[in-house]
């Protein structure tokens, strides 16, 4: 019979508070506003250096009044701004926070009157949600940001990062690491998007599973999964051919 085992999210107690504001002070994104749209526009400025890019408030309700995964986005946004963002600073970010961990990490924006102005238009925390490549280059074309106040309610897909491989007992016996929950979902407050999930398999055996029940989660994380029957991950017995 497989055991469970405890696993623990990196963003527990003091730690999660931590890393969190440690993430959040990597980088202040510099925008600009841009006023005129279209693909001309856009590759003028992506040639200047400079990449387009849009911020809105986006509110989640319940579609569905007995099932609590059915989060949807509601139809209206608000606080919406075109922008322009320095290519040289968020290729340096994405240096810096790998993907997919830039999907689940707040940044701080400011919005300026213009290139190299001390004017401050706007300013707050975001969370990136969409990078928009050239399909053939892989160039990025433009950028989604949601504005991630305080208090503000957001789905995140949160990477998963198992820990503990070379100690594991069943990986040690020739078993293998069965990764079936690479991110999980979760709506959440903005202040408390954790920017990874870290699950521990040094202790599991052959057979044995972490399962979404296992894990220590903050109690504001709404986790967003229809079957939470199917486990994070397992250790795989090697199949030796006869």
């Amino acid at each position: 019979m497989s055991k469970w085992w405890r696993a623990v999210a990196t963003t527990a107690g003091a730690r999660r508070a931590a890393e969190e504001t440690n993430r959040r002070s990597y980088f202040t994104i510099q925008a600009i506003p841009r006023e005129v749209t279209g693909n001309r526009v856009s590759s003028r400025d992506r040639a200047q250096g400079r990449i387009p890019a849009i911020v809105f408030a986006q509110n989640y309700v319940q579609s569905k009044p007995n099932d609590p995964t059915s989060i949807v986005a509601a139809s209206s946004v608000s606080r919406k701004f075109l922008l322009t963002t320095e290519k040289k600073q968020i290729k340096t970010i994405l240096k810096s926070v790998d993907l997919p961990f830039f999907y689940s990490t707040t940044f701080p924006l400011q919005i300026r009157a213009g290139s190299g102005s001390s004017t401050l238009l706007e300013s707050g925390n975001v969370l990136p949600i969409k990078i928009h490549r050239d399909e053939e280059t892989g160039k990025i074309l433009n950028l989604v940001f949601v504005w991630a106040e305080e208090g503000t309610k957001l789905k995140v897909d949160v990477p998963v990062v198992f820990k503990g491989e070379e100690e594991c007992p069943g990986l040690k016996k020739g078993g293998s690491l069965n990764k079936i929950r690479p991110t999980l979902r979760f709506l959440c407050p903005a202040e408390h998007i954790p920017q990874k999930i870290e699950v521990d398999v040094s202790q599991l055996d052959v057979e044995d599973k972490v399962s979404l029940h296992d894990i220590d989660l903050h109690p504001t994380w709404k986790l967003l999964s229809k079957n939470e029957a199917i486990p994070v991950c397992k250790i795989k017995a090697t199949s030796i051919d006869s």
